[in-house]
């Protein structure tokens, strides 16, 4: 890997690790409708005339309903559970949960595209998938001062990344990655315009919150989708997953120093095991060879 694809990856995990802290800031003042759409219009804005300048804006029209299903399942959907979460689990707690994204997208692809995980792999999924449930158990407690919802919206937003990531790959393979990520992006902002105005804050949001949606929108949608495409085309599918082991160091650093958020060692160790599951489950880590 170049040391300038070195460069995108470390860029791209600080940009999604920071989009969780955004989310804790501007969710109490947008809420998780209003905070979505902001999010995905500004992205879809940004890279729809990209699209045009590449000559590529013609993919809408032929792929508009399937751009429309990775809408709802790969922004909508998951930035709504994603911002709902952020009301009351920290920002590393949630993006140790999202790790847990290559985990269902493993197993999805297994029963629907029948990609059959090698034995290190069926080792990975069971024990990311442990350390999801040690995880979630500590915090969706029903009892006060629990966020059982908040939990469960984050295993949801990973749960529906798998299934757009199969999706896809089944029917949008040979559709330009950026025509994927802008129609997609525009779709989830159609479907997110109406619901945005029936659930707009009725207290103006303040300038911090305006501001930290403005980031989330540009800097950790827009421009974080360029560099992950980018990745893809220069050192492939495989290597750019990397990128996944990293979010949840950069989530928990900036919610650290930002936030003042506690970083216990519960956390630390439920993230390294998912993080272990993940990479036994996706190949970047195997077992010998004689094991796996």
């Amino acid at each position: 890997m170049k040391t300038s694809d070195l460069l995108d990856l470390g860029i791209l995990a600080a940009l999604w690790g920071a989009s969780f802290m955004f989310m804790r800031v501007a969710a109490p003042e947008f809420g998780p409708v209003a905070l979505a759409a902001l999010r995905v219009i500004g992205a879809s804005l940004l890279l729809m005339p990209l699209l045009v300048l590449r000559g590529q804006a013609g993919e809408l029209r032929r792929h508009w309903f399937r751009l429309l299903v990775v809408g709802l399942a790969n922004s909508t959907l998951p930035f709504m559970l994603f911002t709902y979460a952020a009301l009351s689990i920290s920002a590393g707690m949630a993006s140790i949960f999202n790790a847990a994204t290559p985990l269902f997208g493993a197993v999805i692809a297994w029963l629907w595209l029948h990609d059959r995980p090698t034995r290190s792999g069926v080792l990975g999924l069971a024990i990311g998938f442990g350390g999801v449930l040690w995880m979630a158990w500590d915090r969706a407690s029903f009892q006060p001062g629990g966020s059982p919802w908040a939990v469960l919206a984050c295993l949801g937003a990973p749960l529906l990344y798998g299934i757009s990531a199969s999706y896809t790959k089944r029917f949008l393979t040979d559709v330009p990655s950026l025509a994927v990520a802008a129609g997609s992006l525009l779709a989830a902002a159609l479907l997110l315009v109406v619901p945005a105005v029936i659930w707009w804050p009725p207290v103006p949001p303040s300038a911090r919150a305006w501001g930290a949606a403005l980031v989330l929108a540009v800097a950790c949608t827009a421009v974080a989708y360029v560099l992950f495409f980018r990745l893809i085309a220069n050192v492939g599918p495989a290597r750019t997953i990397a990128v996944t082991f990293l979010i949840p160091a950069f989530a928990m650093l900036w919610g650290r120093v930002f936030l003042g958020e506690v970083l216990t060692w519960h956390m630390v160790a439920g993230c390294a095991v998912i993080l272990l599951g993940t990479a036994l489950a996706t190949g970047a880590v195997k077992l010998p060879r004689r094991w796996g």
